[in-house]
């Protein structure tokens, strides 16, 4: 669970001028490319009237793209009212509002009220969530048929990044924190929960990992 303090952190760190700034790069120049991995992985267990729940949605670019693709209908969270308006503004304008429903909140909190989706994605999410069992847990527990989820690497070179980032953190007296859950980890909760890894991309900083369920539920 998010606290308050945290919480407020992510809203302060994704802001009005950090949505803004994305929504225009996703018109201009589409998907970054560890989002593009990501929604090809999804495409490739097939989205096709298919509905998604996306965690900490950001502007939107999975749902636009997976809505494109055939799935229904989406919902998606996020803690940022700034990231929500903005990624309704590009829901209106794609013609996608009447098929993507909008919630505010701590997913973790929330999902109680959310009913089972097809796929679940998340994002570049976990990293920012302190407490991974409990995201990933309950993202498992709405998936009916696929998780998907970008996270970052446990590499040294990755680890020092995210250390200067928090010591930035401190010195600009934010409370906004990131966190690197080991991977091996988050792959062992998903396999708990029944899902077994169909693929798996690299970048320098990130993992891109796609996950499936093994029999029905």
């Amino acid at each position: 669970m998010i606290t308050c303090c945290h919480c407020e952190g992510i809203e302060r760190q994704f802001g009005r001028r950090t949505a803004d700034w994305e929504l225009r790069r996703f018109r201009r120049r589409g998907p970054s490319r560890t989002t593009r991995l990501l929604v090809d992985g999804a495409r490739a267990e097939g989205v096709g009237d298919r509905t998604l729940l996306d965690i900490g949605g950001g502007v939107g670019a999975i749902h636009h793209l997976l809505l494109d693709a055939g799935a229904t209908t989406a919902v998606h969270v996020d803690v940022s009212p700034d990231y929500l308006r903005a990624a309704s503004e590009e829901a209106a304008r794609l013609g996608h509002a009447g098929r993507v429903r909008f919630l505010r909140g701590d997913f973790v909190e929330t999902a109680p009220e959310l009913e089972r989706a097809d796929v679940v994605t998340l994002d570049r999410v976990i990293c920012c969530y302190p407490d991974m069992p409990a995201l990933v847990g309950s993202a498992a527990a709405k998936a009916r048929h696929v998780v998907a989820a970008v996270y970052p690497r446990e590499t040294r070179f990755v680890r020092a990044g995210i250390a200067l980032v928090n010591l930035a953190m401190r010195i600009r007296r934010s409370p906004f924190r990131v966190f690197l859950h080991p991977p091996a980890a988050i792959d062992a909760m998903l396999v708990e929960h029944g899902f077994a890894r169909r693929s798996l991309r690299r970048t320098v900083v990130w993992e891109v990992a796609v996950y499936a369920r093994e029999r029905a539920a």
